[in-house]
């Protein structure tokens, strides 16, 4: 793949010149740590083709194929790698799965990632298959929905990274830069830097021949991946640390990449500048703009990065200056490599990942932004944009539904190359589902407004905080389907709740009303104490009257309640349901009503503050009298017991 792929300091500038020293090792390895990818395969190759193979050959062999885009021999030395040891990085795991997946040895390649899972059980990458291993049926669903054809403007080399201007599609092209600048060859890929071209894009979706675009920018070095404002006048595009004339490097004296801003004046574009979150010691690439053009998005693995490259974005304010890049969180980036962002005129993000489940190499992912700023669940476009290779650089008129999309798939004609597409139906989205609800009094029913819900996942890990309106609702948008939740409600005066809920796995919405308990509640003569503290039962053993430990319970908040008011005196009411006969239940009944007061004084309340009966079943709330049926339930309703303040 001859294409600037960012991750973990991989989309670099390179060295340009090419050199090769053969037959030792320390050759080989400077060359791969320089990213010298096409010299340091020809010395791998003849260091290994003399049988002197090591599991340090054969990784850097394999890796080198790897982040080249050719899965198909990293595969192959992968697998001798495997075949000479089994004590290998988990790393090595992932990057073998995605190699097999290239030449579609699916089954071997799910076995690598289950092992992958298992040597590193913390990684995302691992626990996603893990919880999905019937992916491929799931991308299966998706597919079908694109027909995709040679765009017509590739070469033998490396064609990629389309954008729409005007009526002109630019793309990027390392095709021969000869005749304009010396030939120069860049290490990693074997062939030209890179440089911007256009093509005017007809009604009937062909394309002219491509011309040399915005040559007052193009430079000794790469020009890649331009996006461009609504109006046209302003540019932002991927250069090597290169500008006016001088070339930045990094502590390891490798030139990186940076996002550059142009201004078009007179038909020229000039000011070129860059962006002030770049810098000498991390990489960002592939800008891309939100509909409203006030927000850049752009990969990167500047510090933050959660793996080897992330998706990034930064707001742009009024004045054209930036935000604070905030990584997109664990929604959207993987402990792998996330790239290539383009962001749809129905706010639809659209990357490419090697790090969500897919058929192989890159593959195109997609993810709704919800109102409320965050992106929904990532979803694989399925085949045929994707492929077995690397598929990315996805762009698409969401008018026309017509696009263009970069592969170096089986059957193409360069290294990487520029595919068009039409979309003939959309992407069923994945199961979603609204969380929401009301917070309101226990005793009142009312609405609580400014109470703060917060939503935790599965692991107490906060995923949002909100407040309630003046209606007392909260709404916590989308949630993951079939998973568990815990919300917990707050407000000052009442006593915290906390409530899990597990979402379905149909889409809709989910409503979990949240009651609170005022922290003082107020009573009065007439009210009942345990309705009031939840106590339904005072739980006592079969035919017996002695108060339980769990019992102590409940009765401890009464005569708390009793200490804190010296004048209140208290009615201790027992009941039973209908089953035994009249006379015995209302002796026990009796016993038992008795048996607590009796608590209540040795716990120190004043015996004349106390009166008690038993009621039998004189006092039945259903119809569960003698001779009809009724559940243990509904016979559970009439076992009660009441504190009714007498006077206060």
């Amino acid at each position: 793949m001859k294409k600037i792929v960012l991750q973990l300091g991989l989309l670099l500038l390179l060295s340009t010149s090419v050199y090769s020293q053969k037959g030792k090792i320390v050759s080989a390895n400077k060359e791969y740590d320089n990213y010298a990818y096409v010299d340091a395969i020809k010395t791998y190759e003849k260091i290994a083709d003399k049988g002197y193979k090591s599991v340090e050959v054969l990784q850097k062999l394999g890796d080198s194929y790897y982040f080249n885009g050719k899965l198909e021999s990293a595969a192959k030395w992968y697998g001798e790698l495997f075949a000479m040891s089994k004590e290998v990085d988990a790393e090595y795991y992932y990057r073998y799965s995605q190699s097999l997946k290239s030449i579609g040895e699916y089954e071997k390649a799910n076995q690598m990632l289950a092992r992958f899972n298992e040597k590193n059980a913390n990684d995302v990458r691992g626990k996603e298959y893990k919880n999905q291993t019937d992916y491929l049926e799931i991308i299966k669903q998706n597919s079908g929905r694109y027909t995709i054809d040679n765009a017509g403007i590739n070469t033998q080399y490396s064609d990629y990274g389309s954008s729409f201007f005007e009526n002109k599609v630019i793309f990027t092209s390392a095709r021969d830069t000869s005749g304009v600048f010396s030939k120069r060859v860049h290490t990693w890929t074997g062939e030209s830097f890179t440089n911007l071209y256009a093509v005017t894009l007809n009604e009937d979706g062909s394309v002219t021949n491509p011309e040399r675009f915005a040559k007052e920018i193009n430079t000794r070095f790469h020009e890649a991946t331009p996006v461009f404002t609504k109006d046209g006048k302003t540019m932002y595009f991927t250069r090597n640390n290169y500008n006016n004339g001088k070339k930045g490097k990094d502590s390891q004296k490798t030139t990186l990449l940076k996002i550059y801003r142009a201004t078009l004046k007179d038909g020229k574009w000039t000011a070129v500048t860059e962006l002030p979150f770049n810098s000498n010691s991390y990489s960002t690439a592939h800008p891309a703009l939100s509909p409203d053009d006030k927000t850049l998005y752009f990969a990167s693995n500047m510090p933050g990065t959660l793996g080897q490259s992330d998706i990034f974005k930064v707001a742009i304010k009024e004045d054209g200056s930036f935000g604070t890049p905030e990584n997109l969180g664990t929604t959207i980036n993987t402990p792998g490599r996330e790239t290539f962002p383009f962001v749809s005129a129905d706010n639809e993000l659209y990357f490419a990942s090697d790090g969500h489940l897919g058929l192989g190499g890159l593959d195109i992912f997609v993810s709704r932004l919800s109102k409320e700023g965050t992106f929904k669940t990532v979803q694989n476009i399925g085949a045929p944009a994707n492929s077995p290779k690397d598929d990315f650089s996805f762009l698409i008129n969401t008018t026309t539904k017509k696009g263009f999309l970069s592969s170096n798939r089986e059957g193409g004609q360069g290294t990487d190359d520029i595919y068009k597409f039409t979309e003939n139906q959309p992407l069923q989205y994945a199961c979603e589902q609204l969380l929401a609800g009301i917070v309101t009094d226990t005793d009142t029913a009312a609405p609580l407004r400014n109470a703060t819900v917060t939503l935790f996942d599965e692991n107490f890990k906060v995923v949002k905080t909100v407040t309630t309106d003046a209606a007392g609702n909260y709404n916590f948008g989308t949630v993951d389907c079939q998973r568990k939740y815990f919300v917990k409600a707050e407000l000052p005066g009442y006593n915290t709740r906390e409530l899990s809920v597990i979402i379905p796995n149909t889409s809709g919405s989910t409503n979990l009303p949240v009651a609170l308990d005022k922290t003082v509640k107020p009573v009065q003569k007439g009210d009942d104490l345990a309705k009031t503290f939840g106590i339904r039962i005072i739980y006592f053993d079969l035919d017996k009257w002695n108060i339980r430990r769990d019992a102590a319970v409940d009765l401890a908040k009464i005569v708390e309640v009793m200490k804190e008011n010296p004048k209140m005196r208290i009615d201790v009411r027992s009941h039973t349901d209908s089953r035994q006969t009249h006379e015995y239940n209302e002796r026990l009944s009796d016993r038992r009503a008795r048996s607590t007061i009796a608590w209540m004084v040795k716990q120190g309340i004043e015996a004349s503050r106390l009166t008690g009966k038993g009621y039998g079943e004189t006092q039945l709330l259903n119809k569960c009298a003698d001779g009809i049926s009724c559940s243990e339930e509904e016979h559970q309703l009439n076992r009660r017991s009441e504190f009714i303040i007498v006077d206060m």
